[in-house]
């Protein structure tokens, strides 16, 4: 058993134990982001033909992406919708909600049938939408609802170390994703992983989910929530009520988050594309001869050239440091603050997205560096925000406010980061400059979001409510 001191002396007592904290807090995110990265494969490499046959390569592909898009609609909404229960009915059982939606919805897509089986040419594809929204929607509500579990119950002066435990589930969750993926690839050939074996990963998160569940339902609420429901102040409406007495943290909240999701989404979505395509016109021209397509000179951005394994192995290697330093992140933000931890931090991914074009130009050893670097910004940017973003909300609305946060600044930074990179490395003829400085003004954009943000390490975060 563990006791929560909030600052103002009042004693709580947390009758989670500190294993089953970290397990119940840790599987929603490590199944987020692994979900997140097996449909992204899955995606890119299957899903056009699968779902959507009777479409151009090109349509395909974007209609796959569209998909891919859907969650991120959700997401809010989610947060909305979790957020309400999670701060009307408790902590516990909205995570068990939030996690048995994403984890059926997961399950099913693994079991759908495809758009080339007669009589499913619409039905398949709307019923992948209607899943992807399921799990978009669950999302929504799990990162935050999981931060609360750890934040809440954890003892005196160490609520940033225990709120990196749900953060971890992000470099986890990438880990076991690409694993998968590069056993699949070194083991099926291309047409069995299109007839089959783009199933087992969705098919495997149920084991995770499994476990998840029979953790969280041992839990009990936790000691902040429970003092919020023993005092009645409990909100009828807590959306309203964030909005209504929290909108400046949600303001700066989301644009606190800023920095973060583009840093993490560049390192991985966009340096894979960058990294894999081909460094030469000659070679671009070989790989569409190869795969039947004309090609298009005037159309060719030149890349880094390496083959798609070699080149996840190495972002494998480097998410290993995020991993590390997500956890050396907690002792420094509970040592120095928050806000000043961040705020270094921050101007060192400022400085990081100007090292862009001469780490890249050096080659093997350049492109190691660069996602190591990035990777270890990623750890110390993201390991705080398990504990920063719900201290910025008052109790009774905790779970909505930095659902809601989360969520918006993963529309701004998350969803539209992959594209706004293509588009810039393309504008810029193949070069990343453009690409590192639009990192550098997110990062302006976050630091002045943390200069107007005060120090939440030594709040009240068992009394405090709206």
């Amino acid at each position: 058993m563990s006791t929560l001191v909030s600052p103002k002396g009042v004693d709580a007592v947390s009758a989670n134990s500190r294993g089953r904290v970290i397990v119940a807090s840790l599987i929603g995110t490590s199944i987020e982001f692994y979900d997140f990265y097996v449909y992204a494969t899955a995606a890119v490499l299957v899903f056009p033909k699968l779902f959507f046959p009777g479409a151009d390569d090109t349509t395909q592909l974007l209609s796959s992406f569209a998909v891919f898009g859907v969650a991120f609609i959700a997401r809010p909404l989610g947060s909305i919708l979790f957020g309400h229960f999670g701060d009307r009915v408790g902590r516990k059982g909205t995570l068990v909600s939030s996690l048995l939606t994403m984890g059926i919805a997961t399950f099913l897509i693994g079991c759908l049938p495809t758009a080339q089986i007669s009589g499913w040419t619409f039905l398949a594809p709307a019923l992948l939408v209607l899943l992807r929204f399921a799990q978009g929607l669950a999302l929504g509500g799990e990162w935050s609802g999981a931060a609360l579990l750890a934040t809440e119950n954890a003892p005196a002066g160490k609520r940033a170390i225990y709120g990196t435990f749900p953060q971890l589930g992000a470099p986890i969750g990438f880990i076991i994703a690409n694993l998968l993926f590069l056993l699949l690839n070194a083991s099926l050939s291309a047409a069995e992983f299109a007839a089959w074996g783009w199933r087992v990963p969705f098919l495997l998160s149920a084991v995770m989910v499994a476990i998840g569940l029979y953790v969280r339902l041992k839990l009990v609420e936790t000691p902040a929530f429970q003092k919020v429901i023993d005092a009645g102040e409990v909100t009828k409406l807590p959306v309203g009520r964030v909005f209504k007495t929290s909108w400046r943290p949600l303001i700066l909240g989301t644009f606190i988050m800023l920095a973060t999701y583009v840093l993490f989404y560049l390192m991985t979505t966009f340096t894979l594309t960058y990294g894999t395509t081909p460094a030469t016109a000659g070679a671009a021209a070989k790989a569409a001869a190869k795969a039947g397509k004309a090609f298009n000179p005037a159309a060719f951005v030149p890349g880094l050239g390496y083959s798609r394994n070699d080149f996840l192995i190495m972002l494998i290697v480097g998410v290993v440091f995020f991993g590390i330093f997500t956890l050396v992140a907690g002792p420094l933000a509970e040592k120095y603050g928050r806000r000043k931890s961040l705020l270094w931090i921050t101007a060192g991914i400022l400085v990081f997205g100007l090292l862009f074009v001469p780490l890249f130009s050096a080659g093997v050893v350049g492109t190691m560096a660069l996602l190591i670097i990035g990777f270890t910004l990623m750890g110390l940017t993201f390991g705080p925000m398990g504990a920063l973003l719900p201290e910025l909300f008052p109790t009774n609305v905790r779970y909505t406010g930095s659902a809601v946060a989360y969520n918006l600044s993963s529309i701004l930074g998350a969803a539209v980061a992959p594209f706004i990179a293509v588009w810039l490395w393309t504008l810029a003829g193949g070069s990343t400059w453009l690409v590192g400085a639009y990192l550098s003004a997110m990062a302006v954009i976050t630091l002045v979001a943390l200069f107007f943000t005060k120090e939440t390490k030594n709040q009240d975060y068992v009394s405090n409510v709206a």
